[in-house]
């Protein structure tokens, strides 16, 4: 039997962020939660706990922080935490303030396995508004000394330090304390440039209106500028409210994506545990080639790493939500503000072709099914901006073998209730006289007898665009690129492909969201048809015509699938295992695994054997983080080996 599957496998590092209780100048009492907290991270396999700025005396201890009676309390409550922590699996950082040289500091202690590895500074020193820090402590900056003895034992301090893991030498831990991350020039970025993909930030930042939204965002653009995992906790309620509040903010960001969110104002406190995904973040750096160059601002300052052990991953559950449609917006506000960015992405890029060759039709075909729908409304809109007229737009129903009344019905309601120029062109007697051309029987329904179709009807398109000086709009989308489900000369083909960016799942959902839209009211009735038709090529039919015969995702699998393989395969290079195994996560209850592992084969052989056709792709715009484009995103030698993919499954 194989060795079970582990998320560190595949490079992800649990962390925790833990806003707990807290009682000013009580050290005893804040001691105590904390262990309490760090017990409980490690009950759930946490490998490193972050917990907030001067969690150890209470951040709002005021001018208390000049009596050495809080101080001493503070350092003998730092080494009993080190001493428990020989008990306790993961990596603890804990805020405290340290006098040092005749000077105090709001300090991030680094404990682990019974010692303190490490303390960094804050570096950034509020002054302002409600925040008097600058009373009571120092920068970084003026730190002279390198090492503290504490607990018989001189342990480095500095903001210039880095935490590595002796296990996992590629994982690099960086710390910056609350106003750090404020600054115009974090010490988080170059904790990053010195490697770090993981950064911790003690906080103790007061809630007031609004507030809570930029902190988010703040966090969340810190870790994409640094392609990092951020991991950031803030004082809670138990803080003196003499003259602000603090709610217990805490969020783990990875990447500009925000995975996890704290509530605030709870009186017992919060923990978030969080798989951060470090393989990821390697590869994004790796790709980034700004991000390297920006080694240059370092201007030869160095940096100091300390080593330790880090506790191995732990089993499931696996502390991670992942999305089943990567590709769609999460939310109802998100999505109608993307929706509309995606359709004018769309638009734009049409009508700067067609403004650009002087053309002033379009062409496309319509086949009632999902893709040409969105080509369509994509064409209104581009006609729009150029205040064009509708019936500038040349929309062709080519009905053949396998086209159903449906589909054939909702293509000429589409066009009308559009008011766009519509006409039908029966391709089955044209393709018929090609057959007899190539000696191919009527009755064999095979590779031939379609792609004739296909091929009949982007003949259609392209001559009668010469008869229009038209433009022939694609219809073809990302994931029928991604899967070479098309037809080399034939749908492959068109003068300008707005669908070229936009997966199959996105597709639909556009559609839908086109169908509430301004504008489309006469056509909502039969948009909603549209988007209830089984996907189908309508290449092959059982004769009868009344029913959609030949349906694409019993051959090839469902596109929901497939477009997650995509977005995992092609944004984050993933190898084939790992996806599986977050496809394992995202669609439990739903497939079982030896279902996704075939579907995963079907798409890595068909992505394989399709980029030669990818490799003359017409031009359409980008709209997401993954495009297939070769003058683009994606270069791949079309006759490249698959069996090392398939292998990994």
């Amino acid at each position: 039997m194989p060795d079970p599957v582990s998320p560190a496998d595949f490079g992800f590092v649990r962390v925790a962020a833990a806003v707990p209780p807290v009682k000013v100048a009580d050290v005893a009492a804040n001691l105590a939660q904390v262990l309490a907290f760090a017990g409980r991270a490690d009950d759930q396999g946490a490998q490193v706990v972050v917990f907030p700025e001067l969690c150890l005396t209470g951040y709002t201890a005021g001018d208390l922080f000049h009596q050495h009676l809080l101080l001493d309390r503070a350092s003998e409550a730092l080494l009993e935490l080190a001493r428990a922590s020989a008990r306790l699996r993961p990596l603890l950082v804990v805020g405290l303030p340290v006098a040092l040289d005749g000077a105090l500091y709001n300090t991030a202690a680094i404990v682990s396995g019974g010692q303190v590895h490490a303390l960094v500074p804050k570096t950034f020193i509020p002054g302002y508004k409600e925040y008097y820090e600058e009373r009571w402590f120092s920068s970084a900056r003026d730190l002279r000394a390198r090492e503290l003895p504490l607990g018989g034992r001189a342990v480095p301090v500095g903001a210039d330090i880095v935490i590595r893991a002796r296990s996992l030498p590629e994982l690099a831990i960086g710390v910056e304390i609350c106003e750090d991350l404020w600054g115009p020039l974090p010490p988080s970025s170059f904790l990053a440039l010195q490697g770090a993909r993981i950064i911790l930030n003690l906080s103790a930042s007061n809630d007031l209106v609004g507030k809570a939204d930029y902190r988010r965002a703040l966090v969340a653009q810190q870790s994409a500028r640094a392609i990092c995992a951020y991991v950031y906790t803030s004082a809670g309620i138990g803080e003196s409210t003499q003259d602000a509040v603090f709610g217990g903010h805490a969020l783990v960001a990875e990447n500009g994506v925000l995975l996890a969110e704290s509530n605030r104002f709870d009186p017992k406190g919060q923990l978030l545990v969080v798989d951060v995904d470090v393989e990821h973040l390697a590869l994004e750096r790796a790709k980034t080639t700004s991000f390297v160059d920006s080694a240059a601002t370092l201007d030869g300052r160095t940096w100091r790493t300390v080593e330790m052990d880090l506790a191995p991953y732990t089993a499931p559950p696996f502390h991670r939500t992942v999305d089943p449609s990567p590709f769609i917006p999460a939310t109802g506000e998100e999505r109608s503000r993307r929706s509309e960015e995606i359709f004018s992405i769309q638009a734009a890029g049409l009508a700067k072709r067609l403004s650009h060759a002087g053309i002033e039709h379009l062409v496309l075909g319509l086949s009632g099914g999902l893709d040409s729908t969105l080509a369509l409304l994509v064409s209104l809109r581009a006609v729009e901006l150029l205040g064009l007229a509708r019936d500038q737009i040349h929309a062709i129903s080519m009905p053949g073998f396998g086209t159903s009344d449906r589909t054939r019905g909702n293509a000429a309601r589409l066009a009308r209730a559009c008011g766009v120029a519509f006409e039908e062109i029966d391709i089955r007697e044209g393709c018929t006289r090609h057959f007899h051309d190539i000696n191919q029987p009527l009755d064999r329904q095979d590779v031939t007898f379609e792609n004739v179709q296909a091929r009949y009807r982007t003949m259609l398109l392209m001559n009668r665009a010469n008869q229009l000086r038209g433009l022939v709009v694609g219809t073809g989308d990302l994931s029928e690129l991604a899967l070479g489900w098309n037809t080399f000369g034939g749908d492959h083909l068109s003068h300008y492909d707005v669908n070229a960016g936009v997966p199959k799942t996105l597709v639909r959902y556009l559609v839908d969201w086109a169908s509430g839209q301004p504008g489309f009211e006469h056509a909502r009735e039969t948009l909603r048809d549209v988007l209830d038709t089984p996907i189908s090529p309508e290449l092959v039919g059982d004769g009868k015509g009344d029913g959609v015969f030949q349906r694409t995702e019993d051959l090839i699998g469902p596109y929901e699938l497939h477009d997650f393989f995509l977005y995992h395969f092609a944004r984050w290079q993933s190898r084939p295992a790992k996806i599986l195994f977050l496809a394992e996560q995202a669609f439990r209850g739903r497939y079982e695994p030896d279902e996704l592992r075939k579907w995963l084969r079907v798409f890595v052989t068909r992505f394989f054997d399709s980029q030669w056709k990818r490799s003359v792709m017409p031009d359409g715009p980008k709209v997401g983080s993954v495009a297939l484009s070769p003058r683009g995103d994606w270069r791949m030698p079309p006759d490249a080996e698959v069996a090392l993919w398939l292998a990994d499954l």
